[in-house]
């Protein structure tokens, strides 16, 4: 069965993009079958996969002004994915998807506008193991779409004072699309990232946070460490597992792909 997960936070710098790249990338490495959606108009995601936004054919962006547009569309969803040399696949993005979430504010069944481009004209279930949506920092529309699309959300979080006091606001949104667009939506866990084990604040965050929110939520074992690989590798176009394979950013990494198909 295919899974379709958001990585969500409406706090940026939290290392969403990060972790879609290198989560589905490790999972393809388990012999996974992969898509990553690109949800953010900055198209981080796109970029860091090696594609440049302005001169890429067709995006997420025509595909969701096709749904609203053209809702009876038999468009063949293959000309919207580009596959990526480590075996991965993407729906890429680009500025054009900011026109989008204005135009969604008018359309029809506004909120299923990206599962009905998924499943209606991408057909992804059954086609991918796992579809991961690499969602962008707000909690507007396209968040909306992505997690009335999804079937369970991972939320990375740094532990820090103003990340961690935000996760109120995107759980209140995440119980609100459970209760009126997606009942079945699920929270998978949160995974920690960018964490510097050298320090002491870091070290007590991390504990506050299982301790807030481990009760109702599963918090990672695996803490993703703070490391200048992960910045650099974007630049290449690569994942970690190609750019640095031996780092210790990597390697959690790796660890966090087999944590996560424990429990999804």
């Amino acid at each position: 069965m295919t899974k379709v997960i958001a990585v969500c936070n409406q706090k940026g710098g939290v290392a969403k993009t990060t972790s879609s790249i290198n989560l589905g990338i490790a999972l393809v490495r388990q012999g996974k079958k992969v898509l990553l959606v690109d949800c953010d108009p900055q198209a981080s995601l796109t970029t860091s996969l090696g594609f440049d936004p302005d001169a890429i054919g067709t995006t997420l962006a025509d595909g969701l002004r096709l749904v609203i547009e053209h809702p009876d569309s038999n468009c063949c969803g293959d000309s919207f994915i580009v596959s990526h040399p480590e075996g991965v696949d993407l729906i890429p993005s680009n500025i054009a998807l900011a026109g989008i979430e204005l135009a969604l504010v008018t359309a029809m069944s506004r909120e299923y506008t990206l599962k009905r481009f998924l499943e209606g004209i991408c057909e992804v279930k059954g086609k991918y193991d796992f579809v991961l949506i690499d969602c962008l920092p707000s909690l507007g529309m396209l968040m909306q779409n992505a997690l009335a699309a999804s079937d369970e959300a991972i939320i990375p979080v740094v532990p820090n004072y103003l990340s961690a006091t935000g996760m109120i606001q995107l759980l209140d949104t995440i119980k609100r699309i459970k209760l009126f667009i997606n009942s079945d939506l699920k929270i998978l866990g949160i995974v920690l990232t960018i964490v510097d084990k050298r320090t002491n604040i870091a070290k007590e965050t991390v504990q506050a946070i299982r301790d807030e929110f481990g009760s109702d939520i599963r918090v990672f074992d695996t803490l993703i460490p703070s490391a200048v690989k992960a910045a650099e590798a974007p630049i290449s176009g690569k994942s970690l597992f190609s750019y640095d394979p031996t780092s210790k950013v990597t390697k959690a990494y790796e660890l966090f792909s087999s944590e996560f198909l424990e429990v999804v």
